[in-house]
Formats: structure tokens, sequence, C-alpha cells
């Protein structure tokens, strides 16, 4: 008489010699109440990356741009002007920089995947070859990987995605990925280029706008440099520091030398 706690159940298979089978217990484990494990991987890593790209340069460019004239000026609206028009070319050079990127991604990957397409059609062999090479790499014998491999040749459109994630870590792009790239990395660097010249549309004293717009800017990047560091897992309280260090250096060597160029006369 078999215990009812390891009572085995079938599950699904494709071959009635190859069936896979799990025990009462097992099920219990995997769908007891409250003990069911969800993974909480972030994704939509691209997308994060192009928003990190276009914030960080929108929020240190400009910043350091209105702190470097406001040396050597004294009129807001020019700080304003000279302010919107990098706004303007900066994030035309960033969202081209990032179509062309992406666009070659893209271009890179699908030249990858023609030559895998006939590799494993014309030298299965070699191809054959990698796929135990890959799986030593996770100590997993000949043996072991045999029957993957065997599964992977019936249908030949799964190995070449196996071959283009474990043999040259590519992942396929997303639709339209060079676009939306180009897009959000635009957007992103128009965005964070607003907020320094924010005080200096508002405040017609150069120099408490200048002081302000600091303000404002340190506050900008440490919620943007902990918001970064919450997302990917990195510690809020170190990219925090981080951005507001890089700004702020960025925005304190251009002042220094607006002022010092301003002050010489040959």
């Amino acid at each position: 008489m078999k215990d009812s706690a390891v009572t085995e159940k079938p599950l699904a298979c494709g071959s009635p010699t190859r069936c896979l089978h799990y025990t009462t217990a097992m099920h219990q484990v995997a769908h007891g109440s409250g003990t069911q494990h969800v993974e909480g991987h972030f994704e939509s890593s691209a997308t994060v990356r192009d928003i990190v790209i276009g914030l960080s340069d929108g929020l240190t460019v400009p910043f350091a741009l209105a702190a470097g004239l406001s040396g050597a000026v004294a009129s807001s609206r020019i700080v304003v002007l000279a302010g919107l028009a990098e706004i303007a070319a900066g994030s035309i050079a960033m969202g081209l920089g990032g179509y062309l990127a992406a666009r070659g991604d893209a271009e890179h990957y699908i030249s990858e995947r023609h030559r895998e397409e006939r590799e494993i059609v014309e030298r299965t062999q070699d191809e054959e070859e990698e796929i135990y090479e890959i799986f030593e790499q996770y100590s997993v014998d000949r043996a072991a990987a045999a029957p993957v491999l065997a599964s992977l040749k019936q249908n030949p459109k799964q190995w070449v995605n196996f071959m283009m994630r474990f043999e040259l870590g590519l992942e396929e792009p997303a639709a339209n990925r060079a676009h939306r790239s180009a897009l959000t990395i635009a957007g992103s660097y128009i965005a964070g280029g607003i907020i320094p010249l924010l005080p200096y549309m508002l405040v017609s004293d150069n120099l408490a706008a200048l002081k302000l717009s600091v303000v404002i800017t340190l506050i900008a990047l440490a919620l943007f440099g902990a918001l970064k560091g919450k997302l990917v897992g990195t510690g809020w309280l170190r990219n925090a520091i981080q951005t507001i260090t890089i700004g702020g250096a960025a925005a304190a060597v251009a002042y220094i030398l607006a002022r010092l160029l301003n002050s010489y006369h040959p």
C-alpha cells in the first residue's frame, strides 16, 4: 500500500516511454497556500537604460552650461536661451545616437542569426560540438547534454535561438526598438534639461536663479540616482551620492572656468 504523501502522478509528455513524474508532496510544496515562489527579476532594462542615459545627460549638461554662463553673464535671459538651444541640440544628438546604436544592434543580430542558420546546416558537427562545449561550462557532461542536443536538432529554429543566446550572448531586439530608443532618450534629455533652467525662467536675478538651480538640480539628481539604484538593485543611497557628485562636480568646474575666462583680459 502506497503512502498518499508520495503518490506519483504522471505529467503530460510527448512520449509514453519518457514521462516525468512528481509526487503529491511536491505538488503541495509548489501549489500550497502562501508557499509559491514568485521571482521579482527586473525587466525592460533597455528602456531603463535609455531613460538613464537621457536623464543623466539632460540633468548634467544644461546644469553645467547654466552654471558656467552664470559665471560669465548677468542676464538670466541669455542663460535660458542658451540652455534651450543646448537642450534642443542635445536631445536631437542623443536621440540620433540612440537610434543608430539600436539599429546597429538589430542589424548585428540579424547578421549573426543568418550565419548560425547556415552553420547548423553546413557545419552540423561543429555546431553540435559547440552545444557540448556550452554545457561543459555549466559542468554538464556530454551524456547528459546529448538528449538536449537531440531535441534541439528536431527544431532548427530553437537550435538557432539557443546558439544565439548561449554561444553569442545575443537577445533578439524588440520590434521598433531603434525608434523607441531615440524617442525615449530625447524625451528624457528634454525632461532632465528643463529642470536646471526653470529658476532662470522664473527669477530675474541671475545669482538667485543660480542658487535655486543648484538646489533643485541636486535634489533631482539625488532622486534620479536613488530611483535608478532601486530599480536595478545596486543600492539607492550609493547611486544618489554618485549622481550628485558627478552632476555637482560638472557644474562647479563649468562655473569656475567661466569665471576665470570672463576675468581674463589679454
